[in-house]
């Protein structure tokens, strides 16, 4: 009976390890609208980071600011992260070991363009006319995985 326990208890580690790996969610329409009325706060930045719904659909990598874990990229999709003013650097894992450096000010918006190829990820900073566009027009807000992360400072 003990050896029958054991199976059921490595079987339900490996369905939560498995559920672990899941992509990052969706946030729910009223924080996608919320996101899109690019608000600040003028003791933060806020950084957006997005993918293009074109940009290599089969291709996902894992985006960090600063080492902390956000989430999963995916074409279409964007992050919206809330930081204190300064120098943050974005990277990616697996054969991604480039990285992004990007120095904010307080109560400024910053846009980064995100495209994955072959598992390599490229950042691009955008102006701030054509990220608000373009994160209007073709994404959807995903949840951050940071945990105790406040998604919005006001």
């Amino acid at each position: 009976m003990s050896l029958r326990r054991f199976a059921l208890a490595v079987l339900a580690l490996a369905s939560l390890m498995l559920a672990g790996c899941a992509s990052t969610p969706e946030a729910s329409p009223e924080r996608d609208a919320l996101a899109k009325e690019f608000l600040t706060h003028p003791a933060a930045s806020t950084i957006y980071v997005y993918r293009s719904p074109f940009n290599h659909l089969d291709a996902d990598t894992v985006l960090y600011i600063d080492g902390r874990l956000i989430g999963a990229t995916r074409p279409g999709a964007f992050f919206r992260v809330d930081v204190n003013p300064g120098r943050h650097v974005l990277h990616g894992n697996g054969i991604d070991l480039g990285d992004f450096e990007l120095h904010t000010r307080p109560g400024e918006i910053y846009f980064v363009s995100l495209d994955v190829a072959g598992g390599h990820a490229q950042y691009r900073l955008v102006p701030t006319a054509v990220g608000q566009q373009t994160v209007r027009a073709c994404c959807a807000l995903l949840e951050n995985w940071w945990p105790g992360q406040r998604p919005f400072i006001r």
